[in-house]
């Protein structure tokens, strides 16, 4: 059964809101001031986030140029149905340890820190691209409730190509920075379409090896290896190495 990321996201941030009115902001001064928190290594946009409501209040047009989307009509839940499905549950884990993070901290250390980690999302084109969210805490209310969160999202895609991902909060003003923090598994993920030897032999596949040398490397037969290619192109429904190599990179099943 598919992961219900929405309702799952809704019941963390939950525990950071509170009833109330969010106040309009100088985007103009405020964005100029908190960007300069950020490092771009690629395209990115910006975004701010109502954690009441649980929906982006504002958008940067150049999401069109990272993700093909226009920001004007982009929806959480449609943002969230976009990641890829491995990504989800490690997402909903982050964020679980983002609020527990954010409820240990006094008041006047939540504007801060910021937190960062990275996932696959399909773009307009049914590519899979890997963002890098880093996001700060712009408006809260007492006693430390967050209202609106900074965000930005920088497509890494071309730096970064494993799919290991880690979540860190990063202090600024001299705060101390906690990086590769421990995330407990609350969420579970569905089963990966393909095993681990699988995507090794994969891997070696777009590569350019052969069965006799992907044999030889594995310790394996080359029936053996036969075998998981027959299921591999079965389970992706490729017809052969190209196609299969365009379907992985399409899917993110690597």
């Amino acid at each position: 059964m598919p992961l219900q990321m929405m309702e799952e996201a809704q019941k963390i941030w939950d525990n950071i809101k509170m009833e109330g009115s969010v106040e309009s902001l100088n985007f103009e001064i405020e964005l100029q001031r908190k960007l300069l928190n950020f490092f771009h290594v690629g395209n990115y946009y910006y975004y701010i986030f109502d954690v009441m409501n649980g929906c982006f209040k504002y958008i940067s047009p150049q999401m069109k140029e990272v993700l093909g989307y226009c920001s004007e009509d982009m929806t959480i839940e449609y943002f969230f149905s976009r990641i890829h499905p491995d990504d989800q549950p490690i997402l909903l884990n982050y964020e679980k340890e983002v609020v527990d993070f954010f409820q240990k901290l006094t008041a006047d250390k939540i504007t801060k820190y910021k937190f960062s980690y990275d996932y696959r999302i399909q773009n307009s084109e049914n590519k899979y691209v890997r963002l890098l969210q880093q996001v700060i805490t712009i408006q809260f209310d007492n006693p430390k409730k967050i209202l609106l969160t900074l965000g930005v999202h920088t497509d890494i895609s071309h730096i970064k190509k494993d799919n290991t991902t880690s979540l860190s909060f990063i202090g600024l003003d001299g705060e101390p920075s906690f990086i590769d923090v421990d995330v407990a598994k609350i969420y579970k993920g569905q089963k990966s379409l393909l095993t681990s030897r699988e995507k090794e032999i994969i891997n070696m596949l777009i590569k350019g090896d052969q069965t006799i040398d992907i044999a030889q490397k594995l310790f394996i037969s080359p029936h053996t290896v036969n075998t998981h290619r027959k299921n591999i192109l079965r389970k992706t429904e490729a017809k052969s190495t190209t196609e299969l190599a365009a379907i992985v990179i399409q899917k993110g099943l690597l």
